[in-house]
């Protein structure tokens, strides 16, 4: 399997799908930490890569999304985009439905194969 199926089949096995460096529990940067929290504080489930364990996702996904950056979110398959978006999103209240809609049971982050 390609990177780029391997990257398509994570989006598609996900409804919630957080690209970032680190985990959860020990984010390796602030801009991963704050996209953790954000979707952590709504309250539902979600699958996450560590792209720095996965150096052919991290440089491919890049490619894949149209996005330069990390962490990258998707959620039911779109890619909703970055940590600023996500943050915005949030405090503007427009991320909630959508992860209410796409989540499936309570907050615990579980790792993508």
């Amino acid at each position: 399997m390609s990177t780029e199926e391997s990257i398509q089949e994570q989006i598609d096995d996900n409804s919630i799908l957080l690209y970032m460096k680190g985990n959860p529990e020990q984010p390796q940067c602030g801009f991963s930490a704050q996209a953790t929290q954000v979707l952590m504080a709504c309250g539902k489930r979600f699958a996450y890569v560590d792209i720095l364990s996965n150096p052919d996702i991290r440089a491919t996904l890049p490619q894949v999304s149209n996005w330069p950056t990390f962490p990258q979110l998707f959620i039911d398959g779109e890619l909703i985009g970055g940590c600023d978006i996500i943050v915005e999103m949030y405090e503007k209240g427009e991320l909630q439905p959508l992860i209410e809609k796409a989540g499936v049971g309570d907050t615990e982050a579980e790792e993508s194969e």
